[in-house]
């Protein structure tokens, strides 16, 4: 009885051993085969995705997509620090000015940006880049006629904006603490519509200065076209000599000039805020000379907006370290103020080349542009008998036409301390020429004629007093 029992256990357990192993073998076939059913269909989607024809792949859209996106992208963040720039001026010029005229200071800075804007939307874009030989044709708030040269025509228009913005601010701080406000919405009004979009068409418009065509004119005259990268002559000195035309109609601040012609300082109220606005232009600039460039997704982009970066700074830094040290032998002091100016002065020089001259050609122009801004501010205020109480006529005009010239001598590929020839150099010189007597002869129109017709300056008591509390009924400090 006991063997049998042992027997039939026995044949229990073997019985059981053999179901265990049929099931655990039976589960790895199921996981084996789903796996090969997994990767079966896995091959099969990629043999189906391959087989997708070639018209349907947008592998290459989408990098030329992507490109553009980038370039758009660094346009616009550009645009941005160049109209941060806005309030880089402001400060500048409502620290080296009176504290009774800060209100208006800040509101013409405002004004000339929002009419700026308007205006330019509405005329002036099309003026600048519309077909036409002396002045493209107006398309009055249409953008369809311009395509953007492959990046959006909002997103140019808005870049072009900034820069327009840059050129008619300039000219306030020259005419600072008497001008009345009428009178300068009117000039602003006359900047944005008629000066700057008509002497920018001659240039990056596509006009005449910079027509490389075979029989053109500046072909046939220079052997080459007329180069400004970013704004020296066509957005800085265009201000400038505005602004030095409208100060000299305008006439000088009362107490400016003893009976005798001496000429008396009339200190800002703020280097704090002149240092500060300064500090924010010279980091605006970085959108106004790289941003120019209008593309960032190519290997040759990005080598040119980092060289453009750097010849950038050096220019600033060589301004305002001469123009320290100059101002330091000629004064005995180094001075703030100036500067604050020579930095300035070597960035609105490095402006026009800073894409074609090497390092050292823009510590070269930063320090030309910061020792002859101390010069020339001398010579306006003194000789000139001029009153520019922010020296806009020197910085942006003066420098302006000097850092043009000097990238004809110190261009690496075009320029005639390279052994290129005096043709690229002449050309700079005629076109910061033609189009500084532009500016000048236009401003000279305009504020003569404004100044018959209704007078630039408000009477004796308001200067006296301040603009802010008779022009606005405000006043900034209270």
């Amino acid at each position: 009885m006991d063997k049998h029992i042992k027997r039939s256990f026995a044949r229990l357990c073997i019985a059981t051993a053999i179901f265990m192993a049929f099931c655990f073998t039976t589960d790895i076939y199921a996981q084996d085969a789903a796996a090969t059913e997994d990767v079966a269909a896995a091959v099969t989607e990629v043999i189906t995705a391959t087989e997708i024809p070639v018209e349907a792949a947008a592998a290459p859209d989408n990098i030329g997509e992507l490109a553009n996106g980038l370039n758009t992208v660094w346009m616009l963040l550009a645009a941005m620090l160049v109209f941060f720039m806005q309030p880089g001026f402001a400060l500048v010029e409502a620290g080296f000015t009176r504290t009774k005229n800060t209100a208006n200071i800040l509101m013409k800075n405002l004004v000339d940006f929002m009419f700026g804007s308007l205006l330019y939307w509405f005329i002036g874009f099309g003026l600048m880049f519309g077909i036409g030989g002396f002045i493209g044709m107006p398309h009055f708030f249409d953008l369809s006629f311009y395509d953007g040269g492959g990046l959006p025509s909002e997103g140019f228009l808005i870049f072009q904006t900034v820069f327009c913005a840059t050129a008619a601010t300039i000219v306030s701080g020259a005419m600072a603490e008497r001008t009345k406000f009428s009178m300068y919405l009117v000039y602003t009004i006359c900047i944005s519509v008629i000066i700057y979009p008509v002497s920018g068409h001659w240039t990056w418009g596509g006009g005449w200065l910079m027509n490389g065509e075979a029989g053109s004119f500046m072909m046939d005259t220079f052997g080459t076209v007329f180069h400004d990268f970013a704004g020296s002559t066509i957005v800085h000195s265009v201000g400038g000599w505005i602004a030095l035309v409208g100060a000299a109609i305008l006439g000088p601040r009362i107490g400016k000039y003893t009976k005798d012609g001496k000429s008396k300082a009339i200190p800002g109220h703020n280097l704090t805020l002149a240092a500060l606005g300064v500090f924010i232009l010279w980091f605006g600039w970085f959108g106004f000379n790289p941003g120019s460039q209008l593309a960032a997704a190519s290997t040759a982009d990005q080598i040119a907006i980092s060289h453009v970066f750097l010849t950038t700074n050096l220019a600033a830094c060589a301004g305002g370290f001469f123009a320290l040290c100059i101002s330091w032998w000629k004064y005995s002091k180094p001075s703030l103020s100036l500067t604050l100016n020579g930095i300035l002065a070597g960035l609105v020089g490095i402006t026009a080349g800073c894409d074609m001259v090497s390092a050292t050609g823009a510590v070269v122009i930063g320090a030309i542009c910061g020792i002859v801004m101390i010069f020339s501010v001398e010579f306006i205020d003194r000789v000139l008998k001029i009153d520019d109480p922010v020296g806009a006529s020197s910085v942006h005009g003066v420098c302006g036409f000097l850092g043009t010239v000097l990238t004809g001598l110190l261009s690496t590929s075009e320029g005639l301390f390279y052994g290129a020839g005096a043709g690229f150099f002449l050309a700079q010189l005629f076109g910061a020429l033609v189009v500084g007597a532009w500016a000048a002869g236009m401003g000279f129109v305009i504020f003569k004629a404004l100044d018959k017709i209704h007078g630039l300056r408000v009477s004796k008591r308001i200067e006296e007093e301040g603009l802010d509390i008779y022009e606005h009924g405000e006043s900034a400090y209270n």
